[in-house]
């Protein structure tokens, strides 16, 4: 246990991913054990550590919203906030799921191969028990009706994430227009929630390694590495599309604004590497959200706008779902005309809102909406067993493209304070 107690945890992921993908490859390689050892070792321990994420989650985002929201005296500029910010998640979003639909009839990673001769033997019938997630149907008079609960409580035990979040901005709103002297206790008692979650999540992050080593070793375990060429290409130009996404959009958009990002990378690296490794933004959350404040940007904006972008900021989920959704079509010869793509770039920025930031529910996503524009879902039984790999690649877009975005409204809202964000670069703190 000597390495979860160890104070430089990203030096503690990065041994036991090591580990995990040697442990991964071993048992691959070892059919007599493998089941054994994934059922009554690794599983749990990957089981533990995605429902100690789960299990934070929801105190903190509810905590942080209504913190961030309540800090605001004046309606009018939460307002102005609040649009800003859902203006900018959507520009941003439209931007990564048009650029995924171009680099994949570029590339056309699908083309050429023969469906027939495909693997079908990985079951996907586990993910059709979560379209009730989705709906491919939905309408935007209908998401804006289903943001608002019957029962708050019941939502919270759902994990409603759209749900709650209104709650949270309606319970900071009511909380910010009572008079000062009724509010503060409840607010002193809401920060000490939210301050002792920021406790709990240090404590979680400290079993992380072993988190990540279980999950690791459980996918190169049951799937090895990588021996179809459509995978290779699919994955490949995942990885390729998000890192141009990166470094230029994303880069072009810090630019603009005044931002490096660069230096932005370096002040989040350990928290994008943890959020690549495990497969989920929540697991950085907090550490996110405080790292921003101290570069610089309001913590009432910090609390706002990094909760409310994991259920609409999700660059990276949605870039995915637009190439893998273009690859599938492409293996059945399924060739999309120009209207039928928009059509799924809306369907996409419908669908993808309000997904947890938990491993593999873009998968879940991509699922419901491919019905909508007369793909095959039995594709999605292709890319099943690399699934968690794209997933590593898009969770840390969605991790930067949040972390950018709090920098972005603050300028916006002209409360960037510069000289902190600078005084904490040259720090050595960015460093932890």
């Amino acid at each position: 246990m000597k390495i979860i107690n160890s104070k430089n945890l990203a030096l503690n992921i990065i041994i036991c991913l090591v580990l995990g993908i040697i442990s991964g490859l071993i048992l691959h390689s070892n059919h007599i054990i493998r089941s054994w050892f994934i059922f009554n070792f690794l599983q749990p321990l990957g089981e533990i550590f995605i429902r100690l994420i789960k299990m934070i989650v929801i105190p903190i985002i509810i905590s942080s919203l209504i913190m961030g929201v309540s800090g605001i005296d004046d309606t009018k500029k939460l307002s102005r906030i609040g649009l800003k910010t859902l203006l900018y998640f959507e520009l941003v979003t439209t931007l990564a799921i048009v650029v995924g639909l171009i680099a994949a009839n570029i590339f056309k990673p699908g083309y050429g191969i023969n469906m027939s001769n495909l693997s079908k033997n990985i079951d996907i019938s586990q993910y059709k028990n979560f379209n009730k997630i989705v709906n491919p149907h939905t309408t935007v008079i209908n998401l804006i009706v289903n943001l608002i609960p019957y029962n708050i409580f019941k939502s919270i035990v759902n994990g409603d994430m759209l749900s709650i979040i209104f709650f949270s901005i309606i319970f900071g709103l009511g909380l910010s227009s009572l008079p000062k002297k009724n509010k503060k206790n409840l607010i002193n008692i809401i920060k000490t929630i939210s301050e002792t979650m920021f406790s709990i999540t240090n404590l979680v992050m400290r079993y992380s390694p072993l988190g990540v080593y279980s999950l690791i070793s459980i996918t190169l375990a049951n799937f090895g590495f990588l021996s179809l060429l459509p995978l290779i290409k699919l994955v490949c130009l995942v990885y390729l599309t998000i890192i141009f996404f990166i470094f230029v959009i994303l880069g072009s958009i810090a630019w603009y604004f005044g931002f490096n990002l660069i230096i932005l990378l370096r002040i989040i690296k350990n928290e994008l590497l943890l959020a690549f490794i495990t497969s989920s933004s929540e697991t950085v959350l907090l550490k996110l959200m405080s790292k921003m404040e101290n570069y610089g940007a309001p913590k009432n904006i910090c609390n706002f706008v990094i909760p409310t972008g994991y259920s609409f900021n999700l660059d990276g989920s949605t870039l995915y779902q637009s190439i893998a959704a273009l690859f599938i079509a492409q293996l059945y010869g399924i060739n999309l005309n120009l209207f039928t793509q928009v059509t799924l770039i809306f369907t996409l920025m419908i669908t993808s809102k309000g997904i947890a930031g938990i491993p593999g529910v873009s998968f879940v996503v991509l699922l419901a909406t491919l019905g909508s524009i007369g793909i095959p879902i039995e594709g999605l039984a292709f890319i099943a067993g690399v699934d968690r790999i794209l997933d590593m690649a898009r969770t840390g877009l969605n991790v930067i493209g949040n972390a950018l975005a709090v920098l972005i409204i603050s300028k916006w809202e002209n409360q960037y304070d510069k000289n902190k964000g600078l005084s904490y670069f040259e720090s050595k703190k960015y460093k932890g």
